[in-house]
């Protein structure tokens, strides 16, 4: 089994590396010091569950590497039609693509791409690169949901998944993989958008009943879209969110926040920019997603001039 992995940043470093590790015949496509790390030190994942380090075969060049039977795309949502336009080099007739991204669109325009099988996938993970060629993993159960993105099941997701358990990852199958990827955009939205907006950790903006009206209310419209969408959400799934809020690390970020803080180029369009525009299209009012979205949007404007 050959994996391609696009964008060995956070999740695609760790469970890229998971594979690697396995013994799975793994290419990491990177670019900068990241790629020149990978390539002179193997990479490096400081985990929650246990470091590793593993010797990885990594290029710039998707030509070099060839066709694979599955290509992870965990780049950011920001970068998805630069890889879309890198895949006729990277697949062949039975190749499956994976998003292992944030968002509910990234699938869709790897779609319209027209090239390979598009598979859904969400990661349940808090990592990111911390050094040239090191992946710190923090939190989360480590494990993924995927499924084929005109749902039902298939033999690709199935051998996905006995590919992922072999290497020590938590893996399931879905048969409606769009109802699992906006269950995750409900609590994304609600975790970047309140840690980004208020640059507080979860545990201060939780313990305040505006800060708790504010997460449930990010949850609620997102799950109101999707309702207009067809999305099919279990109705109590704004309160469990904010169940999950409490669990986490009182001094819990997101990676919306590291990005704001950092000058980084920011996910906001794809996250609360598609909530607004979404509800806009579908007659759904979403005012704490607007006003997220108008008090980051300016930041983001300014990562973007500096990119």
């Amino acid at each position: 089994m050959k994996v391609t992995v696009v964008g060995p940043g956070g999740f695609g470093g760790y469970f890229g590396g998971r594979l690697a590790l396995a013994g799975v015949d793994v290419s990491f496509l990177a670019r900068g010091e990241h790629l020149d790390a990978l390539r002179a030190d193997g990479l490096r994942v400081r985990s929650v569950r246990g470091d590793f380090e593993v010797p990885v075969t990594a290029t710039d060049d998707p030509a070099s590497i060839g066709e694979a039977d599955y290509v992870l795309v965990t780049v950011k949502s920001f970068d998805t039609d630069r890889v879309a336009s890198l895949l006729p080099s990277l697949v062949g007739e039975d190749t499956a693509v994976v998003s292992l991204q944030n968002g509910v669109d990234n699938e869709e325009r790897l779609a319209a791409a027209g090239e390979g099988r598009v598979l859904g996938g969400a990661a349940y993970i808090f990592a990111t690169i911390t050094a040239p060629g090191e992946i710190t993993h923090t939190g989360g159960p480590a494990s993924l949901v995927v499924g084929e993105w005109w749902d039902g099941e298939s033999r690709l997701v199935t051998s996905l998944v006995e590919l992922f358990r072999n290497a020590d990852v938590t893996a399931e199958a879905s048969e409606d993989i769009r109802a699992v990827l906006w269950s995750k955009f409900a609590f994304i939205c609600a975790q970047s958008g309140v840690t980004a907006a208020v640059r507080l950790p979860i545990g201060e903006i939780r313990a305040q009943p505006a800060g708790r009206e504010l997460f449930r209310g990010l949850a609620a419209e997102v799950c109101a879209v999707a309702a207009a969408e067809g999305v099919r959400l279990p109705p109590d799934l704004p309160d469990r969110t904010l169940g999950f809020a409490d669990d986490l690390a009182p001094d819990s970020y997101s990676s919306l926040h590291h990005d704001l803080v950092n000058g980084r180029r920011m996910e906001l369009d794809a996250l609360h920019g598609e909530v607004v525009r979404r509800g806009g299209r579908l007659g759904v009012d979403v005012p704490f997603s607007r006003a997220v979205y108008g008090i980051l949007q300016p930041w983001a404007a300014r990562a973007e001039q500096h990119a």
